[in-house]
């Protein structure tokens, strides 16, 4: 990534010219595509930023400004009469509020540019007919009171009234919904990355309001603690529709950048440096353009060492070295949830190990146990490099209800039980409980991670399942349903000169592979992991260690 001020601008203005040019020659299909709101405004806002930017191929341009003003007039068009945005949410307050937060950028971009002008005016009346549903609006999720109040704080700058910082006032009352370790309550990486992040930075400038810059930067200490070698960060732990695949650092490019200038931090200034890539270029040049700063010079960086990592609240632990990391994964929310739910922290996989190119993406632990689903840890606890996770799943067999609770029309409550409703009135009916206790250690050494899984009762049937990512080759097995099975006491999974070895110590016969749980069957659907996958069946003691070796 360049360093200099000259060098980041000219990399940033040529990334956003090829936006634009993109943008410029897909204005008629986006427009004919019935789009969403916000692309409507994120491909004004690049036209814009490039249009009133000197060191643009299409500064000045009479293309880029007819088509900007094209596309806000098509905007404007798209608004309700109450001043809201449809979408896939109807007459949505926080969903128009991202829109909006772009044409706050836009019109910022445009102050002292005679020539827009006509165009600046016509951002300006979407604004006022948005701004008071926004200043009274509501929302569905923790990030958007953010997203919301970052908005009102946009349209105050521009537009001054006192009643947009009370109400931004009332949201930012409710406190900041950040833990000790970094993280937003919904441990996502990819809301920390759109809203939260962004949205308080612009709050915190904007009113002056220092504390919440600090939040953010306690975010990317977390982000930056969670990289992984392959470019992203980890999500495993997230509450959100990211918990199931992947997050690129590379989009946090501006954000390190701002905070390594703005507090010296040399680690993020390395994390920036790191990227080699300038993921959303228009939004970076408006960045650059509205703050200057940004462009300029990055602090000494300081390499990240070897180092683990614990985020007690998420019940995740990051271990990394070089192209080397194991992550370990105990906080899920089923156990005190007892669903599979938006919003809820349900990915089973548990471990996770990078050796260079060749990556394991998940180890689970399935089972037959009432239809229960896999282990999902109900406890994690960290003592130096070696992490414990525990499950204690149970179900229950009911006897008649009692002679008072007892219908003569056998019309019953209809009631959920935790495994499946039924119109029983469990709630009053004698119960035999049938529990499962798991224990799972994770010890991660040089290179290398020992898991031991222990069992009670062990007669219950359990398998591993490691998943490989896609690309590389399993040696040292054999194929059975839905994947592979060892063929001895040792594997390979090699890509390229990376390889991983899977060592274990004992094994049962493979009877069958992934089961997701009557939460995803009863639906005909599934959470299966995708990729090479190989199964070690737990045997008949209820225990096995297996060591898995980085080559």
């Amino acid at each position: 990534m360049p360093g200099s001020r000259t060098e980041f601008t000219a990399a940033v203005t040529a990334a956003a010219d090829l936006r634009a040019r993109e943008v410029l020659a897909g204005a008629d299909a986006l427009l004919a595509s019935d789009p969403h709101h916000r692309a409507v405004m994120s491909a004004a806002k690049a036209l814009v930023a490039c249009a009133v930017n000197p060191a643009s191929e299409h500064h000045g341009s009479h293309a880029a400004a007819a088509a900007a003003a094209r596309l806000v007039d098509f905007l404007a068009g798209m608004q309700a009469d109450n001043g809201l945005f449809d979408g896939e949410n109807f007459a949505s307050p926080p969903d128009t509020a991202f829109t909006v937060n772009d044409l706050c950028d836009a019109y910022a971009l445009l102050d002292g540019v005679d020539a827009l002008q006509p165009l600046a005016e016509a951002l300006a009346r979407i604004a006022a007919a948005a701004a008071e549903p926004l200043r009274l609006g509501g929302v569905h999720t923790p990030n958007h009171r953010w997203e919301l109040s970052s908005v009102l704080a946009r349209l105050h700058r521009h537009w001054p009234d006192p009643r947009l910082v009370a109400r931004v006032d009332e949201w930012l009352a409710e406190g900041v919904d950040i833990d000790a370790d970094g993280w937003y309550s919904e441990r996502s990486a990819n809301y920390a990355l759109y809203v939260s992040n962004p949205s308080l930075t612009a709050i915190g400038t904007i009113l002056d309001r220092p504390e919440l810059l600090d939040l953010v930067e306690r975010s990317l200490e977390a982000v930056a603690a969670a990289a992984l070698p392959d470019g992203t960060v980890e999500t495993v732990h997230s509450r959100r529709q990211d918990q199931q695949g992947t997050i690129a650092l590379a989009p946090f490019l501006m954000q390190f950048r701002r905070f390594a200038i703005l507090r010296g931090r040399g680690d993020f200034a390395a994390v920036a440096e790191g990227i080699g890539s300038i993921p959303h270029p228009a939004d970076a040049l408006a960045e650059v353009l509205l703050e200057p700063a940004l462009a300029g010079p990055l602090p000494a960086a300081e390499p990240r060492r070897p180092a683990t990592t614990v985020f007690a609240g998420s019940g995740l632990a990051v271990a990394r070295d070089g192209g080397f990391a194991v992550t370990v994964y105990g906080g899920s929310d089923y156990a005190s949830q007892g669903r599979i739910r938006s919003g809820l922290a349900t990915n089973p996989t548990f471990l996770r190990l990078f050796a260079g190119g060749a990556v394991l993406d998940s180890v689970r632990l399935s089972r037959d146990f009432f239809g229960l689903g896999p282990f999902r840890a109900e406890s994690f606890a960290a003592e130096g490099n070696a992490f414990t996770l525990r499950e204690r799943a149970s179900a229950a067999y009911y006897g008649p209800l009692p002679a008072g609770r007892r219908r003569a029309d056998a019309v019953y409550e209809l009631a959920d039980e935790g495994r499946f409703s039924a119109a029983m009135d469990f709630a009053h009916r004698p119960a035999e409980e049938v529990a499962l206790a798991t224990e799972v250690q994770v010890v991660v050494g040089e290179r290398e991670a020992r898991l031991t899984v222990q069992a009670a009762p062990a007669r219950v049937r359990q398998v591993l399942e490691l998943a490989f990512r896609d690309g590389g080759q399993l040696e040292g097995v054999r194929p059975v349903e839905g994947g592979f099975a060892l063929d001895g006491p040792e594997a390979v999974y090699r890509r390229g000169e990376d390889r991983i070895t899977v060592e274990a110590d004992a094994a049962g016969p493979f009877t069958r592979g992934y089961h997701p749980g009557e939460d995803y069957t009863h639906l005909s659907g599934t959470d299966a992991a995708q990729g090479v996958r190989l199964y070690i069946p737990l045997p008949a003691t209820g225990r096995c260690t297996v060591r898995l070796t980085a080559g």
